[in-house]
């Protein structure tokens, strides 16, 4: 799928996790709603580091466009040493390493782990990287047509408030986490939770998604898992432009609405 699906679709899963909390009697503190949705919809953007021309690459300048090329060639290495007979010959890696449910769950740990170690400056790195992320996402055009300066600084003034509106008591600071110095561990979970959403979307187009690696599947380890090629669709294509991001924009906005206890 193409960026703006993705970021809807992420988005869409936080809120809907959201409503779930709801309905089990656990709701999410509205801010942590709020901001979940957001890193969401930014983690869910961030498993094509593996392709130069992805709205990630974009997103940072020169910075993020070194590093998809390493990120690409990281991919193709370890694609190259872990196929198995099955596995079709590739040119790169991209839907492959940063495709798979270990990458998800490594790259949320990862940042769980950070903030947990590196404190407020590193729950402020974490917040701008993907508030800038879902800025290029959902407002794709937009953010195409405006400078990139203009995106960092939304995301850097939108980091710096939201980390306070969190940092107060009651407001989520805490969520899920409640001992002391576990403040912000949650931050992982949307973006393992972004991730998987990419990947899930994805598996539903033509090509499929690896999302079990290193599992095998026969005599493939890199599987392309998804429905029926018949069911399958072209990134980009009517069915995801007319069908799934209004779908994206339904599910959000009643997963939100129970999320608030609206509904």
């Amino acid at each position: 799928m193409m960026g703006p699906a993705h970021s809807l679709s992420g988005a869409a899963a936080w809120l809907g996790v959201g409503a779930a909390t709801a309905a089990a009697g656990h709701p999410m503190p509205w801010p942590v709603l709020a901001v979940g949705a957001l890193i969401c919809a930014g983690a869910a953007l961030a498993p094509d580091l593996d392709h130069k021309s992805a709205t990630i690459s974009r997103a940072f300048g020169p910075v993020s466009k070194g590093l998809c090329e390493i990120v690409d060639k990281l991919s193709y290495a370890v694609y190259k040493a872990t196929k198995k007979p099955g596995d079709p010959r590739r040119s790169g890696g991209h839907r492959t390493l940063t495709h798979t449910w270990l990458w998800a769950v490594m790259t949320g740990g990862g940042a769980s782990l950070l903030a947990f170690t590196g404190g407020r400056w590193a729950v402020l790195v974490i917040l701008f990287v993907h508030l800038v992320l879902a800025v290029e996402g959902l407002l794709w055009r937009a953010a195409r047509m405006s400078s990139d300066v203009l995106v960092w600084l939304l995301g850097a003034t939108s980091a710096w408030m939201l980390a306070d509106i969190l940092d107060k008591p009651g407001n989520g600071a805490d969520w899920l986490f409640t001992g002391a110095g576990q403040e912000y561990l949650w931050l992982g979970l949307p973006i393992v939770l972004g991730a998987l959403v990419h990947d899930i979307g994805d598996a539903l187009t033509v090509s499929g998604c690896p999302i079990l690696w290193p599992i095998p599947v026969g005599r493939k380890r890199w599987y392309p898992i998804g429905p029926p090629r018949a069911l399958r669709f072209r990134a980009g294509s009517w069915v995801e432009l007319k069908v799934l991001m209004p779908a994206f924009m339904v599910l959000g906005g009643v997963g939100g609405a129970a999320a608030l206890n609206f509904i």
